[in-house]
């Protein structure tokens, strides 16, 4: 099964499951190899008088509360889908502008690198960017996709144009 279709599995599963009262819009949800990230969104808060301080607490209260109230069903559902999948559920919320994500997996990631690779990283940690080599190339691999974002989409669209090429043609 492609990627694609395994994420599209993913996604029917996840937007049939959801309770309605927990999305203002569809979920978002992604996947990878071990984890299955859900990201709802709520309603933005209404204050009568808003400054922006407020604001931004309404919406931290306003996650938190959320995240309080569908704990029990969130993991349920997280049950369920770990069982039907095999792959962690994180959850996360959006609330206006604040997105506040309350479960990760961070999964071990084997690479090999050359010594002027490992002095990049060693550079980080020496310079207090990072407490340790994985941690610095976890930053360089966020630095790496907060500013190729269109590459990557571009990219990301390619692999799904060749994963239909190949489902199209011959089987062995």
């Amino acid at each position: 099964m492609s990627n694609e279709s395994a994420t599209e599995k993913v996604v029917g599963w996840f937007e049939g499951r959801l309770p309605a009262e927990w999305r203002a819009t569809p979920a978002d949800i992604t996947r990878d190899r071990e984890e299955i990230v859900v990201l709802l969104t709520q309603p933005d808060v209404e204050l009568a008088d808003p400054t922006e301080v407020a604001l931004a607490e309404a919406r931290i209260g306003r996650a938190k509360a959320f995240r309080e109230e569908t704990r029990r069903r969130r993991m349920e559902i997280a049950r369920e889908a770990e069982h039907r999948f095999g792959a962690k559920v994180s959850w996360g919320v959006v609330v206006g502008d604040h997105r506040e994500l309350w479960t990760h997996v961070a999964a071990p990631v084997m690479t090999r690198l050359r010594q002027p690779q490992r002095q990049v990283l060693d550079t980080l940690v020496e310079a207090g960017v990072a407490r340790s080599r994985s941690e610095a190339l976890a930053w360089c691999v966020r630095l790496v996709g907060q500013h190729e974002d269109d590459w990557l989409t571009e990219l990301r669209d390619a692999m799904t144009t060749v994963s239909d090429v190949r489902a199209k043609g011959p089987t062995a």
